[in-house]
């Protein structure tokens, strides 16, 4: 007497198999995807000169809300033409900025065809996830790590020096923070996938606490353009508040 197998036993590869599978789209030669790539790349191109034309027509009230700061300072231009290369960068950053959303979605369209089923599943969160965690990148710089920074060398040197600073050298100082915060954000989003592709488990992630310690303040130190040692602890305490907050997250969704 034969004995059929139970059907549990397959079904739970069948749909791990599934989920891996290309859903049925057109498929594309090399060239039809250079081709693709380059027109990606055009439209987002255009996105980031329009946000960039739009920031520089009112790249004045922008420049005031990055000074403030720094209250109390005196802005210098040391140069014929200073200020205006620095509304350029200026207005270059926001522009990139304002233009994220449509370069995100440029990036979406492009990945997606070659993405499974399971992987896209994973697309929506880790793409929500990414901007609201570089946004709050930038809000963390602008409301803690630059007036940390300004406060102690204002502090330090106030009752020797006067406090007059070039305007190209204070935003090159607080674009290059602000926006390198925003990508030491990201490290949630690179566990979480890490987590569910299962190349990394979050017991690992938790096991390497002590590199994770010792990186964090490299990265501080790194990231910070300031020497002080309080804007780079803050800027380390955050991401280390990430880093666990990622194994927490991996942990939720089981991997």
């Amino acid at each position: 007497m034969s004995v059929t197998p139970p059907e549990t036993t397959t079904q739970q590869p069948e749909k791990e198999a599934h989920l891996d599978e290309l859903p049925s789209e057109v498929e594309m030669s090399l060239f039809d995807h250079l081709e693709e790539l380059r027109m990606r790349i055009f439209y987002a191109l255009i996105g980031i000169v329009l946000g960039v034309i739009g920031c520089f027509i009112v790249v004045k009230p922008l420049v005031r809300v990055l000074e403030v700061p720094a209250q109390g300072v005196k802005f210098l231009q040391l140069a014929p033409g200073e200020f205006f290369f620095v509304s350029i960068k200026v207005a270059g950053y926001s522009g990139i900025l304002l233009a994220s959303p449509w370069i995100l979605y440029q990036i979406v369209q492009f990945v997606l065809p070659g993405l499974t089923r399971r992987e896209r599943r994973l697309l929506a969160p880790v793409v929500l996830g990414s901007s609201v965690l570089f946004f709050a990148g930038l809000a963390f710089a602008y409301v803690a790590l630059i007036p940390a920074a300004l406060n102690f060398f204002i502090s330090y040197g106030g009752d020797v020096v006067e406090q007059s600073w070039s305007i190209d050298r204070y935003f090159e100082f607080v674009l290059l923070l602000m926006f390198s915060t925003g990508l030491a954000f990201q490290i949630p989003i690179v566990q979480l996938i890490l987590g569910f592709l299962g190349i990394v488990s979050s017991d690992l992630m938790a096991a390497g606490w002590r590199y994770v310690v010792l990186g964090a303040v490299v990265m501080g130190a790194i990231l910070t353009p300031s020497t002080d040692p309080l804007t780079q602890s803050l800027l380390a305490g955050a991401v280390l508040g990430l880093y666990f907050g990622g194994i927490g997250m991996v942990k939720l969704i089981g991997k």
